[in-house]
């Protein structure tokens, strides 16, 4: 029988393998037996105070015990909403204001920086409530009201008008996504996860749910490792990793650096990317360092429930080629839509659209922001029936695999030619003395700027680019960098990069 909360998962598992290491950090490590109690434990707390159906913020560094408290907050009938720390301050506060938490747990270690917050909700500290008696008959209770319609967690995106949007998943959606994603991936109880991401991204939900799932292993990477390639490197064999499921700039800040000729993921077999597009030199470098690895590209927003298409790698692609998203996930559908609301033919760009069990929610107390893109399905008259735009454009390439373009807000007009920045980026990266690359629009000069690591120079990359852009494409400004600045999440920062025009 399906499942239809995802806690099945855990419970499950906690029966085959209760002393087996289920997440791990270098400060600890939590077995399938311990995340069971404590979850459960925190969810008999939340109970007893009548907290079923609200929102609870656990307000915790990334760790083990973390992801416990994600647990607990479902038993308990909640949603469970991840702040970390290191979270800017005005996010933070942005959150709080929108959620309006009742409860919030925390450790001990972060508790005087929470007091500075204006929030009315309850302390509740981690290390006490896992410690209260676990009330089985009303834990029992809550699960026999919950449907799989019920939400799960809340995750923060950023927003065009600078607020953050909170995106609300429930269990239909996340199971969906779980059993879909470890069907292509091959998950298994052997399955040894290296999470990169940060707790309150939804990418690492690629990771705690399969790991409950199959009795699987996830090591909690430390963050500063991903300055260090070969430290990293290091890492991952140390603790036999075979899979992980990062961001595109978390592979290249390995892959740019040489790392090869120095260390190499000896266990490493299952290798999946997304968020953006991976240069074909650098992607090169890891399928010749694992030849026997499998490769797939991920494609997929968070109002989609992690990622909705894929495409495993399954031939060479040219320096000026893209890796497509491939195609959707089984029980979703891929609208490509035109302008005027049709469907884009093959070579046709069109607005990436998505329909399906995956679609979360919505947004959380945001209802005119969520009417905005969760929308009625233009080609069906006949009933209600929403679909998600995701901003994207795409197109059809005649394999039928779906090709990412660019965002909507990536296409410029500059001297009256309609561009591509990810164009732009996509010659930068073919040329072999450039490691990494992002090109912006300064809007206020109408000027097209360069940021890049590599050995070339500013003048000789200019040079270089004549060859390869027609005039209206060349950058206004290249500046060179030691690193580009990244977020938490591992992309790109090209907020950071716009302080800098």
């Amino acid at each position: 029988m399906k499942q239809k909360n995802v806690l099945e998962y855990l419970e499950a598992t906690v029966l085959r393998l209760p002393d087996k290491v289920a997440f791990a950090d270098d400060a600890g490590e939590m077995t399938f037996s311990q995340v069971y109690h404590d979850s459960r434990a925190i969810g008999s707390v939340l109970a007893e105070k009548d907290l079923c159906g609200e929102p609870i913020v656990v307000f915790m560094p990334k760790s083990p015990a973390t992801i416990a408290a994600f647990f607990g907050c479902v038993y308990g009938g909640c949603y469970y909403v991840p702040i970390d720390p290191e979270m800017p301050r005005f996010r933070i506060e942005l959150i709080f204001d929108n959620l309006r938490p009742k409860a919030i747990i925390c450790d001990r270690s972060v508790a005087s920086e929470l007091e500075s917050y204006q929030h009315s909700g309850e302390l509740l500290f981690y290390d006490e409530i896992v410690k209260c008696e676990i009330d089985g008959e009303r834990l029992d209770g809550i699960r026999e009201r919950q449907i799989d319609t019920d939400p799960i967690y809340i995750v923060f995106t950023s927003g065009s008008t600078g607020v953050p949007k909170g995106v609300v998943a429930c269990h239909r959606s996340v199971i969906d996504y779980i059993e879909q994603l470890s069907d292509v991936l091959g998950f298994s109880e052997q399955t040894v996860f290296a999470n990169q991401s940060p707790l309150y991204f939804d990418a690492c939900l690629k990771e705690l749910y399969p790991t409950i799932k199959f009795g699987a292993t996830t090591y909690l990477t430390p963050k500063q490792l991903f300055m260090f390639p070969i430290k990293l490197v290091e890492y991952l064999n140390l603790h036999k990793v075979n899979t992980v499921c990062w961001v595109v700039s978390a592979l290249t800040m390995i892959s740019a650096f040489n790392t090869f000729a120095k260390v190499k993921p000896e266990y490493l077999t299952t290798v999946a990317f997304g968020s953006e597009v991976f240069p074909i030199k650098q992607f090169r470098r890891w399928r010749e360092a694992l030849p026997d690895a499998t490769f797939t590209n991920l494609y997929g927003p968070t109002e989609t429930t992690g990622m909705c298409c894929y495409y495993r790698v399954d031939r060479d692609f040219a320096p000026d080629e893209v890796i497509p998203v491939g195609k959707p996930f089984h029980n979703r559908e891929i609208l490509l839509l035109t302008q005027d609301n049709r469907r884009a033919q093959p070579g046709e760009t069109g607005e990436i659209c998505v329909r399906g069990t995956a679609l979360t929610l919505g947004y959380y107390h945001a209802f005119d922001r969520t009417s905005e893109v969760f929308v009625q399905n233009p080609l069906n008259d006949r009933y209600p029936e929403l679909i998600y735009r995701t901003g994207d454009i795409g197109k059809w390439n005649e394999r039928g695999e779906l090709i990412f373009v660019s965002r909507k807000d990536h296409q410029i007009k500059h001297m009256g030619h309609r561009i591509e920045l990810g164009e732009i980026e996509a010659n930068v990266n073919r040329l072999s003395d450039v490691s990494m690359c992002c090109c912006l629009f300064n809007k206020e000069k109408d000027k097209i700027e360069l940021f890049y690591v590599g050995e070339i120079g500013e003048a000789d990359l200019m040079v270089a680019l004549k060859d390869n852009l027609p005039r209206y494409m060349l950058p206004n400004r290249i500046k060179k960098l030691d690193r580009l600045p990244l977020t938490p999440n591992g992309k790109t920062d090209r907020m950071q990069l716009q302080k800098m025009l």
